[in-house]
């Protein structure tokens, strides 16, 4: 052994590009280094822990595993130092001058891909110790392996320009050191306070201490917080869950649930959800990502990954830690990868379980989940084929029957107080609770106890649209035309044959009202309201066009039929009336009451008015 002798090496011609592209680009990212440093410290400590347990006869001096950072400004150095296992020549040739390891080529590829969007892309692959050349122009390795003496130290150094030397360096200690020689435009990473919160989101939760030396050459220990998740449900107390939540999320509100799991098998993994008590953002936000972070055996890796959760359940905060997926995992990969579809369906199953008991167990609780969270949740028939049923179950509404503003019927208790002859489920949507629970469309529904729900969230009217049935028993709209909901009626009161001057007053109103509507038929639905318009079966709801309007989009203009009620006595006068003029006037003001009903508002208020003071004053 030649412990004088420098000696140079080229870098793997993979490992060139990768150096180059990071010293030669910006990246918005580059305080994952430290990440990937600590994560390598730690595995280093793993190791020559796992040799002190299997090999008694290895002197190992370690006591007090830990990873110390230390900050020189005036060198403008980091050094990132820990006990660990350490390297010998042979394995700092192989670790630090190749990638193999490290995912190159879908790397590369990935980079040949995305050439507009490089900035994002480390981080997101991790290319483990060379992300030190992100923030640094020299970095030097000095490191002695468990197995070697002292003056075997080993001292390894690159600019990362495609050569690194080797030489031997005495090292009393056994672990290794990394050494960065910041670039100028990196000055931020030597601030005590940077580093602490690089650490805090990374690595809190790793086995080993990590200690970073202040200014008063004192070590401040910044990973305080267990891992929690990692703990038997049986060693953990409820305070500890809860107090976990609070720091975990920064919030001072206790959850209202959480679940905790350890699944081994095909994939092993941990996780620990909670359900908040609250809802902290504006439930219609789809962008808003969710409060899941991913981790890898304790190693933050990213968070709001749709990837792991679906979209209506992103109320869902808390972790995931699975040891089948590689450090250097990114985003694009997570995409289609199998164990997190696998994943995904698991934990979403997992959830849906827990409501769905806890929907019967502890329906006070369940009341305050759906306050909170039903509007996100209602997403879920058109995002989530596979559980449907399930959903459907949790699923809870206002109705006409429980005068009360709360969502808590669900299509089970609804289905339980169907009345005979009924062969649907019946809803109406609208504005809001009130103009919905007291329009016309509900009259003879109220009058011969059928139950409709009432549906005023705005993601309602598109939620409908994947409601097809519900243990067979398919959803009718009471707002559209059906023929079938009429005779349920006519046959239901024993409603008389419309007379012959109704026949020929609905004649009059098609000839008036030809442009203005697809059609004029009688109704049994209404009991107290003269008519209204409704959409044909096909037509797409006034609730829907209103949704669409609403984010800028044209739609078609609807053609409604118009239904009258043979037994109202406004109708009954106007079949009556012989002057042209007057039936004329009548039969538009008929159909400016009728649009005023079914949309709001009426496209010209003053001819509303005219007409209206006109009748007034004969």
């Amino acid at each position: 052994m030649n412990t004088k002798t420098k000696e140079i090496y080229n870098f793997q011609s993979e490992t060139k590009e990768i150096l180059k592209l990071m010293i030669h680009s910006l990246y918005s990212n580059k305080e994952i280094f430290l990440r990937e440093l600590i994560a390598n410290a730690s595995d280093a400590l793993d190791k020559i822990r796992f040799l002190s347990i299997t090999n008694s006869n290895l002197n190992i001096y370690n006591t007090n595993l830990s990873i110390t950072i230390e900050c020189n400004k005036k060198e403008k150095t980091i050094i990132i130092s820990d006990n660990g296992i350490g390297m010998n020549k042979k394995e700092v040739i192989e670790n630090l001058g190749t990638i193999a390891k490290s995912g190159t080529k879908n790397f590369l590829s990935s980079l040949n891909k995305n050439n507009d969007n490089k900035t994002n892309l480390i981080g997101q692959f991790g290319v483990g110790f060379y992300s030190s050349f992100i923030v640094a122009d020299h970095v030097t390795v000095h490191t002695r392996s468990v197995h070697n003496s002292p003056k075997e130290g080993i001292l390894w150094q690159s600019h990362g320009t495609g050569e690194y030397s080797i030489e031997y360096k005495e090292k009393k200690e056994v672990g290794t050191s990394v050494i960065l020689k910041l670039k100028e435009q990196n000055q931020e990473f030597l601030d005590h306070w940077r580093l602490k919160n690089i650490i805090q989101k990374y690595s809190e939760y790793i086995n080993f201490s990590i200690n970073i030396k202040n200014e008063k050459n004192e070590l401040e220990q910044i990973n305080k917080t267990q891992a929690l998740w990692t703990h038997k449900r049986t060693e953990i107390k409820e305070k500890q869950y809860i107090e976990f939540y609070k720091n975990f999320t920064k919030t001072s509100e206790d959850p209202l649930l959480w679940i905790h799991n350890h699944v081994e098998g095909n994939q092993t993994y941990i996780l620990l959800l909670y359900i908040p008590s609250k809802l902290s953002s504006l439930p219609w936000n789809q962008d808003k990502k969710n409060g899941i972070k991913l981790y890898i055996q304790k190693i933050f890796i990213m968070d709001g990954l749709e990837t792991l959760l679906p979209n209506y359940l992103r109320f869902i905060k808390g972790i995931v830690d699975c040891n089948d997926l590689p450090l250097n995992i990114s985003r694009e990969i997570l995409q289609n990868n199998k164990i997190i579809e696998i994943l995904k369906k698991s934990i979403t199953k997992k959830i849906l379980n827990v409501l769905e008991k806890i929907s019967v167990t502890d329906q006070k609780k369940y009341t305050t989940f759906w306050k909170n969270f039903g509007t996100i949740f209602k997403e879920g028939p058109a995002e989530d084929i596979n559980n449907r049923i399930t959903i459907l179950k949790l699923l809870r509404f206002h109705s006409i029957q429980h005068h009360n503003e709360e969502q808590y019927i669900s299509l089970e208790n609804y289905k339980k107080n169907m009345v005979p002859e009924q062969k649907n489920i019946y809803f109406i949507t609208g504005d809001n609770y009130i103009s919905a629970s007291n329009s016309p469309h509900l009259e003879i529904f109220k009058k011969n106890n059928i139950d409709v729900l009432i549906l005023s969230d705005k993601v309602d009217e598109w939620m409908v649209n994947y409601l097809i049935d519900f243990e067979g028993i398919k959803f009718q709209s009471v707002t559209k035309h059906d023929q079938n909901l009429n005779l349920l009626f006519k046959n239901h009161d024993n409603k008389e044959e419309i007379p012959i001057e109704i026949k020929q007053l609905i004649e009059k109103i098609k000839n008036i009202l030809k442009n203005e509507i697809k059609d004029v038929q009688p109704t049994y639905k209404l009991t107290d309201t003269p008519a209204v318009l409704v959409p044909d079966t096909n037509e797409m709801s006034t609730q829907m066009a209103k949704l669409f309007i609403a984010v800028g989009q044209k739609v078609p203009p609807i053609k409604y039929i118009l239904e009258i009620n043979p037994k109202h006595f406004l109708i009954k006068k106007m079949s009556k009336m012989t002057d042209e003029k007057e039936i004329t006037l009548w039969i538009q003001m008929l159909f400016d009451q009728t649009v005023l009903i079914e949309k709001g508002s009426v496209d010209n208020p003053n001819a509303f008015i005219a007409r209206i003071n006109h009748i007034l004053n004969f």
